[in-house]
């Protein structure tokens, strides 16, 4: 498997296209700049298979629309969420003077899904909210990486004071859920660089109480 991230929007929101060597791949949060996301794609000659969001912030969703209609994506979010893609007040663009929505998903997540197969790719899902109330991250436990979303950065944490936000519960999911997989493993992360779980456990200043 591999990836490639391409940083997009006015708030340099990171967006994953994974793919494996039959060139299948799946889009994780695709927040800004569709026709950039769609170009590297084509130039790849690869197959999209869905879209996976995160969490349904306006800045992880603003081409999910783009890339179903180029592409005939399922669209999975967790079933929190679900209202969140038609409602600028609940993900967030109101707030920063935007109107930015999507169609519903096709697929809901909920508490009790552990894990996503779709095509040669096997997710284990782990529940993160905190940061917002569905958010989820995806494991690839066989890559040795974690798409945490805004849960967890390099460095810090996702910011709580949006709708539905509580940096305890955030916190908890932190601990009970990122800080439990092998040190080793990668975190890619909405914003920012890549680092690792051991590299936060030993350095993040707002993990220090775990």
């Amino acid at each position: 498997m591999k990836w490639k991230k391409l940083t997009v929007g006015p708030v340099q929101e990171n967006t994953y296209i994974l793919f494996d060597t039959k060139n299948e791949a799946i889009i994780i949060d695709p927040g800004s700049e569709g026709s950039k996301i769609i170009k590297y794609v084509e130039s790849l000659k690869l197959k999209p298979l869905a879209v996976l969001l995160t969490h349904a912030h306006f800045d992880h969703i603003g081409a999910v629309d783009q890339m179903r209609e180029k592409y005939q994506l399922p669209l999975y979010i967790h079933k929190k969420e679900k209202d969140w893609l038609t409602d600028p007040s609940k993900n967030g663009s109101k707030y920063f003077g935007q109107n930015i929505v999507a169609k519903p998903a096709s697929h809901m997540i909920t508490d009790a899904d552990s894990t996503l197969r779709i095509g040669s790719f096997s997710f284990e899902i782990l529940h993160t909210p905190g940061h917002s109330p569905g958010s989820v991250s995806f494991y690839l436990k066989n890559a040795g990486t974690v798409f945490s979303g805004d849960a967890l950065f390099a460095g810090s944490i996702g910011r709580t004071d949006l709708n539905g936000g509580n940096q305890e519960i955030l916190l908890k999911s932190i601990h009970e859920q990122l800080l439990q997989l092998p040190e080793e493993t990668v975190v890619l992360s909405g914003h920012g660089p890549e680092t690792t779980i051991g590299m936060e456990m030993d350095s993040n200043p707002f993990l220090g109480g775990f």
